[in-house]
C-alpha cells in the first residue's frame, strides 16, 4: 500500500482528536467554574447521546449520497465555527445549545469519516490502517490532557478552547488534501429529501439486516460493549476518588497508565496485523476488556487499579481493531452510512438509559458493588460475543473480505 493518503488521514485524525481531548477537559473546567455543579458538568455528557438520537435517523440517507471527503471538511469547518465562540459566551444555556449543535455535526462526521476511510483504504490493509488508527486515538488520550494542563498553566480554558478551534480547521486542511475518492459525486442531494426517501433507506437497512444476521448481530453486540463503557465511565472518577481514595493528581497518572494501555495494545495489533485474525482480535478484546474492569472493581489500592486499567485498554484495542475491520468488510460501502447511523440510534438511548440507571443507583447505593455488577454483566456479554465470532460456520466473515 501507498503510505501517503493513509498516512496524511491518520494526521488529520490525530490533530483532531487531541484538540477533542483539550475542549472537553477546558470545557469542563469552565462549565464547572460558572455553576460550581458536578452535575452541570455531567449534562455535557449527555448531549451527546441525544444530538446522536435526534441525528442519525435521516443522516445516513444524506452521508451515503454525498461526497464524503467534502462534507467532512465542511462539518470539521463548522465544530471550528462553534467551538470558536464558546468562550465568549456567558449564558449556560446557549453554551449547552452551542455544544449540542457541535455534537450533532460530530454525530454526522463520524459515519462520514467511517464511510471515506473504507473507501480510500485497500481491504488487505484495513486491519494494520485500524491498528495505527487506534495508536494515533490513543496517544491523543495522553497528549491531549498533557497539552490542556500546559495551555491552562500559560493561558486559562478558554485559549485551550480557542486552540481547539485552530485543529479542526488544521484538520479540515488536512482532509482537503487527501484524494476524493468519489469524483463527480454531487455535493448536494438532487430532488428534495423527503420523509418517504428516509423510510425506505431504513427498510433498506431492515432489508440488508435480516439476509445478514450474523453481522447484524454482532454489530449490535459490540456496540453494547460501548455502551456498557461510558455507563462505568461515568463511575469512574467517584469510584477512584471515594472509595479508593485517590487525590486527583493521582487519578490523572492513572489515565496516563489506561493511555499506555492502549498504546501498547494498538502497537501489538500494528505489528501482528497479518498474523491475527480479526475474531481472535474480537474475542480477546470482548472478554479481557471487561476483566480489566472488575480488576478496577475489585481493587483496593492503586496498583490493583493500574492493573485494572492496563488490562481493559489494552485488549479494547483488540476489540477496536477487530470490529472496525470486520465492519468495512462485512458492510456495503454504499450503505454504510446509514446502516451505522440506524443501529446507532439504538446505541445512544442504550447510552442514555444505562448512563442514567448506574448513576442513580450509585446514589442510592455504594458504588463499588454497583460497579462490580456492572462489571460481572458485561463480562457475561463479551463471553457471549467470544462464543458468537468462535462458530466455525461463520469463518467466511472473518478471513475472507465480501465484495
Amino acid at each position: 500500500m501507498k503510505w501517503k493518503n493513509p498516512l496524511l488521514l491518520l494526521f488529520g485524525i490525530g490533530i483532531s482528536n487531541i484538540g477533542a481531548w483539550v475542549y472537553l477537559i477546558a470545557l469542563n473546567l469552565i462549565i464547572l467554574d460558572m455553576t460550581g455543579s458536578p452535575l452541570a458538568v455531567s449534562i455535557l455528557y449527555i448531549l451527546s447521546p441525544i444530538a446522536a438520537l435526534l441525528t442519525n435517523f435521516w443522516s445516513g440517507t444524506f452521508i451515503d449520497r454525498l461526497n464524503q471527503r467534502n462534507l467532512m471538511i465542511l462539518l470539521d469547518l463548522i465544530k471550528a465555527i462553534f467551538i470558536f465562540t464558546l468562550p465568549f459566551l456567558d449564558s449556560l444555556i446557549l453554551i449547552y445549545l452551542v455544544v449540542f449543535l457541535i455534537n450533532i455535526a460530530k454525530s454526522i462526521f463520524e459515519p462520514t469519516s467511517m464511510v471515506y476511510m473504507t473507501k480510500l483504504i485497500p481491504k488487505t490493509d484495513r486491519q494494520r490502517f485500524n491498528a495505527l488508527r487506534n495508536f494515533i486515538h490513543s496517544c491523543g488520550f495522553i497528549l491531549g490532557p498533557s497539552i490542556a494542563g500546559f495551555l491552562f498553566m500559560i493561558g486559562s480554558p478558554n485559549i485551550a478552547i480557542l486552540m481547539n478551534s485552530i485543529a479542526l480547521f488544521l484538520s479540515a486542511i488536512v482532509i482537503f488534501l487527501l484524494p476524493n475518492v468519489e469524483i463527480g459525486k454531487s455535493d448536494s442531494i438532487t430532488g428534495k429529501a423527503t420523509a418517504s426517501l428516509i423510510l425506505n433507506d431504513w427498510k433498506r437497512i431492515l432489508t440488508f439486516s435480516k439476509t445478514t444476521i450474523h453481522v447484524t448481530f454482532v454489530y449490535v453486540l459490540f456496540s453494547i460493549i460501548s455502551v456498557f463503557m461510558t455507563a462505568l465511565d461515568s463511575l469512574e472518577a467517584a469510584f477512584a476518588t471515594e472509595v479508593l481514595s485517590l487525590s486527583e493528581s493521582t487519578y490523572g497518572f492513572l489515565v496516563s497508565i489506561a493511555g499506555v494501555g492502549i498504546i501498547g495494545g494498538s502497537l501489538v495489533n500494528a505489528v501482528f496485523a497479518n498474523k491475527l485474525s480479526l475474531n481472535i482480535l474480537m474475542g480477546l478484546g470482548a472478554i479481557f476488556t471487561p476483566i480489566g474492569y472488575l480488576i478496577f472493581a475489585f481493587s483496593t489500592d492503586f496498583l490493583g487499579a493500574s492493573i485494572g486499567f492496563f488490562t481493559l485498554t489494552f485488549f479494547l484495542s483488540f476489540a477496536n481493531t477487530g470490529f472496525l475491520t470486520f465492519y468495512q468488510n462485512n458492510v456495503p460501502v454504499d450503505i454504510m452510512g446509514r446502516f451505522s447511523s440506524v443501529f446507532g440510534m439504538l446505541e445512544a438511548g442504550l447510552i442514555i438509559l444505562f448512563t442514567v440507571i448506574l448513576g442513580l443507583s450509585a446514589e442510592l447505593f455504594e458504588i463499588r458493588p454497583i460497579y462490580m455488577i456492572g462489571s460481572f454483566a458485561f463480562l457475561a456479554l463479551g463471553l457471549l460475543i467470544t462464543f458468537i465470532v468462535s462458530d466455525k460456520s461463520k469463518r467466511n466473515y472473518y478471513e475472507q473480505v465480501i465484495e
